[in-house]
């Protein structure tokens, strides 16, 4: 047996080269496969359940790949709809889909996976919760506060949308695996080298030489995987594969998914052409579990920005930000002595990703002082930010010396930046059935 999955980017919205999708298309696949969501950018995604992408953008490309799906006549999967893959973003889906199909004067079977957990009911089932290494503590308050939560579905819960039969199959929240070995697991490929082949190819080309083509094939059967980019001077070598393990694992060795393990330790990487062959990677049966994610509102943002370009500000600009901070919290104090906030200042330009872990201690021209202001309402963090308005455009470096005058690149300086929220839960809900709490709905449209 054998299954071709096509991958046509590392996720919907980033695009690809149109020419090597062709390509991967003519090849005849079994299914075209595409990651839709992440954790990446933050837990606001999942909390108010949004694309980041833009409609525009996703109804371009999903368009461009229900056309190449019915060239090629076979199934389009779409997994973590909408980014976060909650039940609003799944409808935000569906609903571009059949915007699609009406506007193209087109009709399919479409099946939906839906992903989402209910708090309360979870909160009566916490005794089959487990924290993985890192997990907060939660409350039952923090559960129920919860405005969405979600199970990531492994293969069986994907194999179970497929197996209707649908033309195209949109997936809550996903393992950026399952919708990759799904199918060649459910036709008797390799079970070891089926996941393995999946995690290399969840990014689409990221595991080639060039990684922005996006689009990479995927060959399943009884012995293994190979791995094969399609853009024009592409390729995949056993170091741009393998290194790929590297990628979002604690362990590049060992993958955990629901249902088991894959154990890379005895894989094999052999170079074939623009392609590679992988063999020998081993998967592991274990108790059923899933991964949870949720998400709750913390509060209401604003932010604002200076540019601070005099020499002397620039060399000193951690003790500049720490006393203007200091002298911040002193007038936030005593204007507004109710108002509970969280704020800080990030040096632009000098360590504003990696704090204190920065290790290039070069001098900058200039230096973005960006504040951060968080609170219970939007209008409290405004104010808190309006506040700290007059130091960011004149404070000081030392008691004394004359005014300076900073720059504020917009008018005004300060923005609401909306709700705020935090990532809840770090845990794993043991199941007995893997459909329990998971639902698939098809129907004809």
């Amino acid at each position: 047996m054998s299954i071709r999955v096509l991958v046509p980017a590392g996720a919907l919205g980033l695009g690809w080269d149109d020419e090597a999708l062709a390509r991967g298309v003519a090849r005849g696949p079994d299914l075209i496969a595409i990651d839709g969501g992440s954790t990446d950018s933050g837990p606001s995604y999942l909390g108010r359940g949004v694309s980041k992408y833009s409609r525009a953008q996703i109804k371009g490309e999903w368009a461009a790949l229900i056309d190449a799906a019915r060239q090629a006549d076979c199934p389009l999967i779409l997994g973590t709809a909408g980014t976060c893959g909650a039940g609003r973003a799944v409808d935000w889906m569906l609903d571009i889909t059949r915007q699609i199909l009406a506007e193209t004067g087109r009709s399919a079977r479409i099946a939906v996976l839906r992903c989402d957990r209910d708090p309360t009911a979870l909160a009566e089932a916490w005794d089959r919760v487990t924290p993985l290494p890192g997990a907060p503590e939660v409350t039952p308050d923090e559960l129920a506060a919860c405005s969405n939560l979600v199970a990531l579905a492994g293969v069986e819960q994907v194999q179970e949308a497929l197996a209707t039969g649908a033309d195209i199959v949109i997936c809550g929240r996903t393992t950026d695996t399952a919708i990759l070995a799904a199918l060649p697991l459910a036709a008797g490929c390799d079970a070891g080298c089926a996941w393995l082949g999946a995690k290399v190819g969840e990014c689409g080309a990221l595991a080639t030489t060039r990684p922005w083509s996006g689009v990479l094939e995927l060959d399943f059967d009884a012995a293994g995987c190979t791995v094969r980019p399609l853009a024009e001077g592409a390729e995949a070598t056993p170091q741009t594969v393998a290194a790929h393990l590297l990628y979002e694992n604690a362990d590049p060795h060992i993958l955990h998914e629901p249902g088991g393990h894959l154990d890379c330790r005895p894989a094999r990487y052999a170079a074939d052409g623009e392609a590679t062959r992988i063999e020998g990677a081993v998967w592991v049966p274990g108790p059923y579990s899933v991964k949870l994610e949720a998400a709750r509102l913390t509060g209401f943002g604003a932010q604002a920005l200076a540019i601070v370009r005099p020499p002397r500000y620039v060399r000193h600009a951690r003790a500049f930000a720490a006393s203007l901070e200091a002298e911040a919290r002193r007038r936030i104090a005593d204007r507004l002595p109710d108002v509970a906030y969280d704020m800080d200042l990030r040096l632009i330009g000098v360590d504003a990703a990696l704090g204190d872990l920065e290790p290039d201690r070069g001098a900058p021209v200039e230096v973005g002082l960006l504040l951060r202001v968080r609170a219970a309402t939007q209008e409290q963090a405004l104010e808190v930010a309006r506040i700290v308005n007059p130091l960011l455009l004149h404070h000081p470096l030392e008691p004394g010396e004359p005014m300076p005058t900073f720059a504020f690149p917009s008018s005004p300086p300060e923005h609401a930046t909306g709700a705020t929220y935090a990532f809840v839960l770090h845990h794993v809900l043991a199941l007995d059935d893997p459909m329990d709490g998971f639902s698939v709905e098809a129907f004809d449209a």
